[in-house]
């Protein structure tokens, strides 16, 4: 188990320009303002969406593409570094005009048609490399690790 307090620091809030890809966006923010720990909130809408789905028994994603114009319903997450670099683990709830729900993992490929975030910065005690990513042999997922502080 791992658990520890942090303390919030900057909150930046933003929007995304239409066209863009949605995780490489935020991940490229999060680099930019040298954020390395923290949680982030969007809404708005995409034009097209990839989205992951992690097969357990497998240890591996699949994905699915879809295609056309969704709402974001909501995109909850959090930002922590794997392999030095800002990594943002986001889920993403969407809806077509019907109503329709779909979602999971956000990837890759997801088109921004309008989207405004909300990232708030978290600060850890002694640093923020406390919730470093590291590869976990019992899920094969890249995990928060404490880095043996325990």
């Amino acid at each position: 188990m791992l658990a520890q307090t942090v303390n919030r620091g900057r909150i930046i809030m933003g929007r995304l320009d239409r066209g863009a890809d949605l995780l490489a966006s935020l991940e490229q923010i999060c680099f930019d303002e040298n954020i390395r720990l923290g949680e982030i909130r969007a809404i708005g809408a995409v034009s097209r969406a990839r989205v992951g789905y992690y097969r357990q028994a497998e240890q591996a994603y699949s994905y699915i593409e879809i295609p056309g114009a969704h709402e974001i319903i909501g995109l909850l997450g959090n930002i922590s570094l794997r392999d030095g670099r800002p990594f943002v683990h986001a889920h993403i709830s969407l809806m077509d005009e019907e109503g329709k729900m779909v979602g999971g993992h956000l990837a890759q490929g997801t088109i921004v048609f309008a989207c405004e975030f909300t990232i708030t910065e978290l600060i850890s005690a002694p640093s923020d490399d406390s919730f470093a990513r590291r590869h976990d042999r019992n899920t094969g997922l890249y995990l928060w690790s404490d880095g043996g502080k325990r």
